[in-house]
């Protein structure tokens, strides 16, 4: 199986009403070398300029990012490079979030997601290795947290990484290169 980790930037709340901006992804691997980043043309009219803000780019910017069905095609070919017979594992800081948008993305523009139906929460599977639902695991970032989706997929790779090592979680399958 191979874990990868996903962060999305949108113009909104949900898919659809509103658009996937830009997402990152990174093959969790000791090395973080295998990365994807796209930038998608907005799908709808509608933006909240408060949710677009957070991820540097202008509506006007936006508009002339690439077609969201190219991009879906090419992670969809990256994904196949990076997981061959293996199946993928989405994992993210905010799956509610993300899973939403990569879903619907995936579904309306390839007509399938690569990833199946489930996601995980990165968050939530720290919670229970160390056994508190107060714990936070954003200090086992090395990357710094820029709202840039793949400063903050690698961020959180960091973080599973460490998670994996400090807790001896499956970490026999994230094989070293």
């Amino acid at each position: 199986m191979n874990y990868i980790m996903v962060d999305i930037e949108a113009d909104g709340p949900i898919p659809s009403d509103y658009s996937m901006v830009s997402f990152g992804a990174v093959i969790v691997e000791p090395s973080l070398k295998h990365t994807f980043y796209g930038k998608l043309k907005p799908i709808s009219e509608q933006w909240i300029p408060e949710a677009l803000k957070v991820s540097g780019h202008s509506r006007e910017e936006t508009l002339l990012f690439d077609d969201p069905k190219e991009v879906m095609h090419n992670f969809t070919t990256w994904i196949e490079q990076h997981t061959g017979n293996r199946r993928p594992l989405f994992i993210s800081d905010n799956n509610g979030f993300d899973w939403q948008f990569i879903n619907w993305y995936f579904h309306h523009f390839t007509g399938n997601n690569p990833f199946g139906h489930s996601s995980t929460n990165l968050g939530s599977l720290y919670k229970g290795a160390c056994g508190s639902m107060f714990k936070n695991f954003k200090h086992l970032r090395q990357t710094k947290h820029t709202h840039h989706p793949v400063d903050d997929a690698r961020g959180n790779a960091e973080a599973l990484l460490k998670i994996f090592e400090q807790y001896q979680l499956i970490a026999n399958k994230v094989k070293a290169e």
